[in-house]
């Protein structure tokens, strides 16, 4: 498994002492008394009738504390017992030769106990696959009993989740507390968008957020890779677009094997046919120019076959590096749809709308079947294609294709709509909401950076735009299949990568949170973000 965090060792010791305070507070004696001293827990028995019980002393152990994790489990049933703490000759168990290895192996370096294998003894924690979990393949059971941790689930990735649980319980408690957690994310795409485009992350920096996004449950880094400013990542297909400094492809390999080990995956994005300026700049011949000769910064002239030739070389070049199950084409901001008369801004663009789709066909139905195009590709590769919301044009001729899905971001565009009416379509939306989820540097444009608080307390998947949710009917994970935290580089020197780290690190808690669980949280804000302080 790749590097992770070291163990925390000093807070664990620390951590130790307070659990075997609270051991001892919660074994509560009870001195029986026959005759007239008899009690009972409302106090004096001011007149009931109280059968006498025998003289002797029991102990008596009150229900374990619920842990306490970011995000909160689901379903925790206490027990009556010690619970779990590391210790001296404690192990992380596991088949040495199944597939849980990577993860027993990390889960015991965090703790700095040892690694073994099967029979798990009293004192070890336990990681093992079972077919049949409650809660899909990130589902999990974690069950605190008889000195020992056991944590089960029908797949690695639910298992990985237990072992997040584990950990941060540790972290807070010292111990892990006897009983059992039955858990679940509520919403399958969970995670973090990044513009590495506009400017430059290094993999260095990635892999620390695909750390704290793995311990948060997350499980998407969205990569917006290209962009009007800039093209950051190594291409042997078109080596003359890439721009300095910029991501290798070793780097790549890198980042998406550490993404992998911790069941998180790397979605890249070539945003067409705006977006595009730093492919243009090494491809004048492909730019957009309107009615008077003007080139359109960003915008590719959708009318030229070998535009398209390029960009499906770039998406085909990145799926080979990227080989999770998503691609996503952009599709937003395309300049001329933002004119009042486009077809006449853009007559070569009309010209061809009417050529390829009928006399009666716009330039809003050219950009339709260009991003149609790209999706074909997508799909030839086996991905499945991811477009934001304003690359979907209703009412044209050329229909979007099926089979994709819509990062829904904003309802400010020219010709907006609301998400219901893409809904009601039929499409499924991912949540990155302009209002609460784009941290977009240097605030431009009347942005704010947004705060953990806020998504806390309000937001939802299912508040796709402004405040306000859809309707039930249509919110649920089949339909609004989950949220991205959006990190955009408008400005990019507004800030240092440490400043978005630390910017991002609250609100990035708040949306683990919310996509794991829509509903009301267990915490106050407060107290949640003294938790998370605690845990990492």
């Amino acid at each position: 498994m790749a590097h992770r965090r070291p163990p925390r060792l000093a807070p664990v010791v620390i951590a130790l002492v307070t659990a075997v305070a609270a051991v001892v507070a919660v074994l509560v004696v009870v001195t029986d008394r026959g005759g007239d001293g008899s009690r009972d827990a409302a106090g004096p028995s001011a007149g009931r009738t109280t059968a006498p019980a025998p003289s002797r002393t029991t102990l008596r152990v009150e229900p374990a504390p619920e842990p306490r994790t970011v995000p909160s489990v689901r379903q925790w049933s206490a027990g009556r017992g010690p619970g779990w703490q590391p210790a001296d000759g404690s192990r992380v168990v596991t088949d040495p030769d199944g597939p849980l290895v990577d993860e027993a192996r990390t889960l015991a370096r965090e703790l700095g106990i040892g690694l073994g294998a099967a029979p798990a003894r009293a004192g070890d924690v336990e990681l093992a696959l079972r077919p049949g979990t409650a809660g899909g393949r990130e589902g999990y059971v974690l069950r605190t009993a008889d000195e020992r941790v056991t944590v089960v689930g029908s797949a690695e990735a639910g298992v990985f989740y237990g072992t997040r649980t584990l950990l941060q319980t540790v972290r807070d408690r010292g111990r892990m507390p006897e009983g059992e957690v039955r858990d679940r994310p509520d919403r399958p795409q969970r995670g973090l968008m990044l513009d590495v485009a506009r400017k430059h992350f290094s993999a260095e920096w990635i892999e620390d957020r695909l750390r704290e996004m793995a311990d948060l449950k997350l499980n998407q880094l969205h990569l917006h890779l290209s962009d009007d400013q800039a093209f950051r990542i190594e291409s042997r297909s078109h080596p003359e677009v890439v721009s300095d400094p910029h991501l290798t492809r070793r780097e790549v390999r890198r980042i998406v094997d550490l993404a992998t080990s911790l069941h998180i995956t790397v979605i890249p994005e070539i945003d067409s046919p705006g977006h595009l300026q730093a492919v243009l700049d090494a491809h004048p011949d492909l730019q957009l120019r309107d009615a008077s000769g003007k080139p359109v910064r960003g915008a590719v002239d959708i009318a030229d076959p070998k535009a398209g030739e390029v960009v499906d070389a770039l998406l085909r070049e990145v799926a080979e590096l990227f080989p999770g199950p998503y691609l996503h084409l952009g599709g937003d901001e395309y300049a001329p749809l933002t004119a009042a008369d486009p077809g006449a801004s853009y007559p070569g663009l009309r010209r061809a709308a009417r050529e390829r789709h009928g006399p009666q066909a716009t330039v809003q139905d050219l950009a339709a079947g260009w991003l149609n195009d790209r999706a074909a590709v997508a799909a030839d590769l086996g991905r499945t294609p991811q477009v934001w919301n304003d690359g979907m044009h209703a009412g044209g001729s050329v229909r979007p294709s099926p089979g994709r899905e819509v990062t829904y971001w904003t309802g400010k565009e020219i010709g907006a709509r609301q998400p219901l009416a893409y809904l009601d379509e039929g499409w499924n939306l991912v949540n990155v909401n302009d209002e609460y989820l784009y941290y977009v540097l240097g605030e431009p444009q009347q942005f704010t950076y947004p705060t953990g608080e806020r998504i806390y307390r309000e937001w939802t998947p299912a508040v796709l735009r402004g405040s306000e949710a859809v309707p039930e009917g249509v919110s649920g994970p089949d339909r609004v299949l989950g949220g991205r935290f959006a990190v955009w580089c408008d400005l990019a020197d507004a800030q240092t990568p440490q400043q978005v780290a630390d910017g991002i690190r609250m609100p990035l808690r708040a949306l683990a949170q919310k996509v794991w669980d829509p509903g009301k949280p267990p915490l106050s804000w407060e107290d949640f973000t003294a938790l998370a302080d605690r845990t990492g």
